[in-house]
């Protein structure tokens, strides 16, 4: 399993969550069994920058805390050499990182792997557009969560 790390928003503080991430996608793979060998990218950003590719890209003219780009919609095509899997990237805003952590009452630490875990599952095909597939898409964020990152 692989996790390119870039940090266009210049923060240091991100490179604390690089193991933290690395056991998440490895707890996903397990909880969701999937097997093979798994990589994406992390793009650590700006409220600017996702302001920007969420205004380009999504035609959302505001800034969100994290944006999936999967590399296909459907996980039987992510094939790309015997068992290993190229899923797409993740961009995690690291303002709402801070943001949301004081928001919502819990550590730094919890809402960076929370926006990962997020953008992970979007990753491997979940969405939370309708009120069932959000129930099934949240129960499992606190599935994989839960076990490795205290609220």
């Amino acid at each position: 399993m692989e996790i390119i790390f870039i940090n266009n928003a210049k923060d240091r503080s991100v490179y604390r969550y690089k193991k933290d991430f690395e056991n998440i996608l490895e707890r996903a793979c397990q909880v969701l069994e999937r097997k093979g060998d798994w990589s994406l990218s992390v793009i650590y950003v700006t409220p600017e920058q996702i302001h920007e590719i969420n205004r380009d890209y999504r035609n959302v003219d505001r800034a969100t805390d994290v944006i999936s780009f999967a590399i296909q919609d459907d996980m039987s095509d992510m094939l790309v050499d015997e068992d290993q899997y190229e899923l797409g990237d993740i961009f995690i805003n690291v303002q709402a990182i801070r943001d949301q952590a004081s928001a919502y009452g819990h550590s730094i630490r919890r809402e960076a792997c929370f926006l990962f875990c997020h953008g992970l599952l979007h990753l491997m095909g979940y969405d939370h557009m309708k009120e069932e597939d959000e129930k099934v898409m949240f129960a499992l964020q606190d599935e994989i969560l839960d076990e490795l990152v205290q609220r």
